[in-house]
């Protein structure tokens, strides 16, 4: 069994996947659109170029994501996704750019268990923890 993380998005899910691919290293391994789908004829109008189904692959990890029509999405909330570094200036660079544009829920800073940890909702909505341990 694997546990994945999937986003929904309000119509941007391509671009907030290209970001993430270029930001955190991984490779989007499925991008499809609703128009290319088997079930292009119940797309909603309009949303031809929308993303069904996406899969960034980050190592052994995906996340995944898809953009729901506006009146079924809701805003994230009550979770984020957690990413583990293994360096402090891999920590400031990812934290840097995913505050781009959004909002810093805590600064990226020494904690007592970590040396760089910090919480961002990005400029898609997505809340992000960024966690870089102390060596044990």
């Amino acid at each position: 069994m694997n546990l994945n993380p999937h986003l929904t998005f309000n119509g941007e899910c391509e671009s907030a996947f290209r970001f993430y691919e270029k930001n955190l290293g991984g490779k989007i391994t499925l991008m499809m659109t609703y128009g290319d789908s088997p079930i292009a004829a119940q797309a909603p109008p309009g949303w031809g170029d929308k993303i069904l189904h996406a899969t960034l692959s980050l190592g052994d990890h995906r996340l995944t994501g898809a953009d729901v029509p506006p009146e079924h999405y809701q805003k994230p909330q009550g979770f984020s996704v957690l990413l583990h570094v293994s360096s402090a200036a891999e920590a400031d660079r990812i934290f840097a750019v995913l505050k781009e544009g959004g909002t810093v829920q805590m600064p990226l800073q020494e904690t007592f268990w970590a040396v760089r940890f910090g919480m961002v909702v990005d400029q898609f909505g997505t809340p992000w923890i960024v966690n870089c341990e102390k060596p044990v």
